[in-house]
């Protein structure tokens, strides 16, 4: 049973990073579908490497560029797989004006004007945000943040119907319904790590993310009747943004 739950960690960090897994994990579509539950987990891996390289960084140079090198590091280590979900759905929603031309747009591999825009605008988003946050609370930010939307993504997979059986997949669902107790595990990681933000804060983080989920899942309901990869990949970096968004939030002045 230890052996199957590692494959399973193992598999959910092979498909979602570039970091190396031990060469006896299988993979097949069934494997990857148990993985679903720790794609959260990942996420704080993910977040523990932009904050080590957070805390280093900010040894030699400003908070500005700890940031940048931050982010790049967690962008390396994933090889940029949800910023390139947030391109390919904002090319296909912005060009296309029905579900198959949406599709083939986003199945496209050259990035488009809407793509680009998006792109660029939630990269210099998070650099704005993450430099304006409080440096002791950064790192703790960055673990919570890249867990809780992965955890987003995940409750639009486990809730809504894949869209890309036919022609156009690139590639098989990542996961079919998720039962009960796989999400409530998948809850565990972001949960553990908002525990040491302020809870105001975490609070109207949480509750911007989720905003932003739901407002992604209309969009993607409405205009394809389901998710693909790219829109999770769209779901992830949205809400992250989101939640450093509520965590710099404050009240009227």
């Amino acid at each position: 049973m230890i052996r199957r739950e590692l494959a399973c960690f193992f598999g959910a960090v092979r498909f979602f990073t570039r970091l190396p897994v031990p060469a006896w994990v299988g993979h097949s579509s069934q494997a990857l579908n148990r993985s679903a539950r720790y794609f959260p987990v990942v996420g704080l891996i993910v977040g523990a490497i932009g904050g080590l390289v957070f805390l280093g960084a900010t040894q030699f140079w400003p908070q500005a560029v700890a940031v940048l090198l931050s982010m790049a590091a967690t962008i390396l280590a994933t090889g940029a797989f949800h910023e390139d979900g947030l391109s390919d759905t904002a090319d296909g929603l912005g060009g296309g004006w029905e579900k198959l031309r949406i599709l083939e747009i986003m199945k496209d591999s050259r990035v488009g004007s809407y793509g680009v825009i998006a792109l660029g605008l939630a990269l210099l988003g998070k650099f704005t945000l993450l430099s304006a946050l409080d440096a002791a609370l950064l790192p703790v930010a960055l673990l919570a943040g890249h867990a809780l939307s992965r955890l987003c993504a995940t409750i639009l997979l486990a809730t809504m119907d894949y869209v890309r059986e036919d022609a156009l997949a690139k590639a098989k669902p990542l996961a079919t319904r998720l039962t009960g107790g796989s999400l409530l595990f998948a809850l565990l990681g972001p949960v553990a790590a908002l525990a040491f933000l302020p809870p105001e804060k975490a609070l109207l983080g949480c509750a911007l993310a989720a905003l932003s989920t739901l407002w992604l899942a209309g969009l993607f309901r409405r205009w394809l009747g389901g998710y693909t990869g790219d829109c999770l990949g769209a779901t992830q970096q949205l809400s992250e943004i989101a939640f450093y968004l509520g965590l710099l939030a404050s009240g009227p002045r």
